[in-house]
C-alpha cells in the first residue's frame, strides 16, 4: 500500500534536520523522476536559509543510487561553491559573472551556485571548447585532444561537436549529469618515477603534486619525475621556462634520475628518456581507449596537444598512434582560459521516459520535448539569452531491450532513429541484434552563441632567427630553439626543433615539419612525400 506523505511528517523531519544543524541536505525519493510533489513538499518545510538539493531539479531520471549520488554531490558542494560565486560576484560588480559546466556550456553564476555537481570537470571542458575553437579556424573538425597538466592527463575525441556523457566517474563516485566525454590517467609533468618490487620502471599514477613538485622546482621534491627528465634530456630549458619567472634546479634533477639510473643500472640519459618512453605509453594508450576501443581510427584525425607539458609528447604520441597532423594552439598551456571565454551559454536537460520505441507516438515524444526546450529557454532568456539565437539539439538514450546501459542519438524521426542506433550499436560493440529497441530518457540541449574573439595575424612577426642552438640527448645534430614570435609565418620548419612561449614548450621530433598559422598555433605535419604541402595547406 502507497501512503501519501502529510504536513506533520514533514514537520517532524524539519524539526530533526534543525536539531542536526547541517549546512546542507540532500532530498532523494524513490520515483522522484516521475513525480516530484513530494520532494518538494520536503523542501518547503525546511529553513528557507539552508541549501536544499532535491534530486528531481538535479538529475531528473531513473536509477536512484546515480540520481542520489548527484544530488548528495550537489549538496556537499554547493555551499561552498554558493559561497565563493557570491563573493566573486560581489568584487566584479557590476561586470556579470558565468561559470563553465561540465557540459562545455556556460551558466549565470546565481543559477550554477544551485547546480554545484555540474561543474565538476569545468576546467578539462574549457580546454576541449578552447581546442575546438582554434581547430575550426583552420577547419580541423576531428581532433584527438590531450591535456597533460601536473598531476594527469585528460584525452577526448571530438569528431565535429564534442561528446558528451552521463555515466562519467569523479574518483570513486558515479556522477551522471552531462560531462565531457573523456578519459583521464594519472600521467603528467609531476608523475613519479620509481622502480617496483620487481625490478621494474613505473611512472605514475602518484604525484609529486603543487607542493613539492618535480625535483627542479626546487621546493623540496626528492623523487623523479617525468618534468625532471625532460630537464635532464634538455627538452625544458631553464633559462626560459614560464618566460624566465621560474627558473629550474638542473642539478636536482640530474641527481633524482640519477638515483633512478643507479637502481636500474642504466646510464642517466638512458634512464631520463626510459622515463619519457613509459610516459608516453600511458598516454598512447589513453588515446587508444577513447578511439580505437571504440572502434574509430586516430589515423584522420589531428591530434591537438595542450596543457603545459603536451607539447612536449605531441609528435611521439602522434607517431605512436599512426597519426600524420598534430595541432598546438597558441597559449596551449593556458587554453581552458580560451575555451571558457568562447563558450556559450547553454543547457543540458533531460527526462526520464520507458518504453519501446516503436510502441510511442511520435506528437508524444515532441511534446516533452517542447516542454523541456521551453523550461530551458525560459532560463536562459532569463540569462538575457535571444532565444532565435539559441540553437536546439533534441536526443534519446536508447538501448536494447534487456540491456543496461544505452547510445545517445540524436532524433528527428522514430524511424531514422531507431536505425541510427542499430549502426551506432554496431559501430561501438561490433555487432547489432534483432530484438526491439527501447528508451531510457530524452534529451535536450541549447546552446546560444559564443563569444568569437578578435585573433591579432602574427604571421608577419618573425626575425627567422632562433634564440639558441642547443644539444640535446638523443639527438645526432644541434637542435634550434624558436621563440613563437620568430618564427615567420610563410616558412615551413623541419624537426628537430624546440619552441618555447611563457607557458609551454612544443618538441617538434626529425620526421615532423611545422608551420606557425596566423594566430600563432603551430601545425605539424609527418614529414613524408607531399607533407610539406600538407602543412602549408593546413588552415
Amino acid at each position: 500500500m502507497v501512503e501519501s506523505l502529510d504536513e506533520a511528517e514533514c514537520a517532524a523531519l524539519a524539526q530533526r534536520v534543525s536539531e542536526m544543524q547541517p549546512q546542507a541536505v540532500a532530498i532523494n525519493l524513490l520515483f522522484s523522476w516521475l513525480d516530484d510533489r513530494y520532494e518538494q513538499m520536503i523542501r518547503r518545510a525546511l529553513p528557507d536559509d539552508l541549501f536544499v538539493a532535491c534530486s528531481a531539479d538535479i538529475l531528473p531520471e531513473m536509477r536512484e543510487y546515480e540520481r542520489g549520488m548527484a544530488t548528495w554531490l550537489n549538496a556537499w558542494l554547493g555551499p561552498k561553491v554558493q559561497g565563493y560565486l557570491q563573493r566573486l560576484q560581489q568584487a566584479v560588480q557590476p561586470a556579470p559573472v558565468h561559470v563553465m559546466q561540465s557540459s562545455g556550456l556556460t551558466i549565470r553564476a546565481d543559477h550554477a551556485a544551485q547546480r554545484a555537481v555540474n561543474l565538476l570537470l569545468s576546467g578539462p571542458a574549457g580546454g576541449l571548447m578552447g581546442a575546438r575553437h582554434v581547430a575550426a579556424r583552420h577547419n580541423i573538425t576531428r581532433l584527438l585532444t590531450f591535456d597533460m597538466g601536473g598531476t594527469s592527463t585528460d584525452v577526448a575525441l571530438i569528431d565535429g561537436q564534442i561528446s558528451l556523457t552521463s555515466q562519467g566517474r569523479i574518483g570513486p563516485y558515479p556522477v551522471a549529469v552531462p560531462m565531457v566525454d573523456m578519459h583521464t590517467i594519472g600521467a603528467g609533468g609531476g608523475s613519479i618515477a620509481r622502480v617496483d618490487s620487481g625490478g621494474m620502471l613505473a611512472v605514475g599514477p602518484e604525484s609529486s603534486g603543487a607542493d613539492p613538485g618535480p625535483a627542479c622546482y626546487a621546493q623540496g621534491g626528492q623523487l623523479a619525475t617525468v618534468t625532471d627528465a625532460n630537464l635532464v634530456l634538455g627538452r625544458l630549458r631553464p633559462g626560459v621556462f614560464l618566460g624566465g619567472d621560474m627558473s629550474l634546479d638542473v642539478d636536482a634533477a640530474q641527481q633524482v634520475i640519477s638515483t633512478l639510473a643507479l637502481k636500474m643500472g642504466l646510464s642517466v640519459r638512458d634512464a631520463a628518456q626510459g622515463v619519457i618512453a613509459l610516459a608516453n605509453e600511458h598516454m598512447a594508450q589513453a588515446l587508444r581507449v577513447i578511439s580505437v576501443q571504440r572502434g574509430i581510427d586516430p589515423c584522420g584525425f589531428t591530434l591537438t596537444a595542450f596543457g603545459g607539458a603536451g607539447g612536449l609528447h605531441v609528435c611521439a604520441l602522434a607517431d605512436a598512434l599512426g597519426m600524420r597532423q598534430a595541432l598546438v594552439p597558441a597559449a596551449a598551456g593556458v587554453l581552458s582560459a580560451l575555451g571558457m571565454l568562447v563558450a556559450p551559454r547553454g543547457r543540458q536537460l533531460s527526462r526520464t521516459l520507458r518504453g519501446r520505441l516503436d510502441e510511442q507516438g511520435e506528437a508524444d515524444l515532441k511534446s516533452v520535448f517542447r516542454r523541456l526546450t521551453d523550461q530551458g529557454l525560459s532560463e536562459l532568456e532569463e540569462e538575457g539569452v535571444q532565444a532565435e539565437l539559441v540553437e536546439i539539439t533534441c536526443s534519446l538514450d536508447l538501448r536494447y531491450v534487456g540491456q543496461s546501459y544505452s547510445l545517445n542519438i540524436p532524433f528527428n524521426t522514430l524511424d531514422e532513429a531507431a536505425e541510427d542506433f542499430h549502426r551506432a550499436h554496431y559501430r561501438r560493440f561490433g555487432h547489432r541484434l534483432d530484438v526491439p529497441v527501447e528508451i531510457a530518457n530524452l534529451r535536450v540541449a541549447l546552446a546560444g552563441q559564443g563569444v568569437q574573439p578578435v585573433w591579432q595575424d602574427v604571421t608577419a612577426e618573425g626575425t627567422g632567427k632562433p634564440l639558441e642552438c642547443v644539444a640535446l640527448a638523443g639527438f645526432e645534430q644541434t637542435v634550434p630553439v624558436w621563440r613563437p614570435a620568430d618564427l615567420e609565418g610563410s616558412r615551413v620548419y623541419e624537426g628537430p626543433l624546440l619552441v618555447v612561449d611563457d607557458v609551454a614548450t612544443v618538441l617538434v621530433e626529425p620526421g615532423w615539419v611545422l608551420r606557425k598559422a596566423d594566430d600563432g598555433s603551430l601545425l605539424l605535419a609527418k614529414k613524408s612525400a607531399g607533407s610539406c604541402d600538407a602543412a602549408e595547406r593546413t588552415g
